[in-house]
């Protein structure tokens, strides 16, 4: 018995959109009390991470970070890019996406996803345009 379903995330520039509740309140609802829950993200500019939900400063420290590690191709240090026409955050963001989980497992028992206290589930938005991103979630 599995369930499958897509969550659309609506983002607005880089950062840590947090989806936790979309997909607990799915899994609650579906057929499969216990299992692996699977997301898996359609896109090549955004990433999924699993990270803590309490301090929102560690969403903007881990946004600050990447971007340090890989800035923009506008940077002196990015000039080896090629992949730049559309635009001077899209092969960073496919680099961060290429460092970064883009399938999450999360253990269910009980009809939860067994997170631990701190831990939300984010879409971690590469891009600086605002996108719709898709993520789906298969519970087997």
């Amino acid at each position: 018995m599995a369930d499958q379903t897509e969550f659309v995330i609506e983002t607005h520039g880089p950062g840590l959109y947090e989806f936790t509740r979309d997909f607990t309140g799915w899994v609650r609802n579906t057929r499969c009390r216990t299992g692996l829950l699977t997301l898996f993200v359609r896109h090549t500019s955004c990433s999924l991470v699993i990270q803590e939900n309490a301090d929102p400063e560690v969403r903007e420290d881990l946004t600050n970070f990447f971007d340090r590690l890989v800035p923009p191709s506008t940077d002196p240090a990015m000039s080896y890019l090629r992949h730049t026409y559309e635009g001077p955050d899209d092969m960073p963001a496919h680099i961060k996406s290429a460092l970064l989980p883009v399938c999450l497992s999360i253990p269910v028992s009980d009809a939860r996803p067994l997170l631990g206290t701190w831990q939300g589930v984010y879409l971690f938005e590469h891009r600086t345009a605002p996108h719709h991103r898709h993520v789906v979630a298969h519970l087997a």
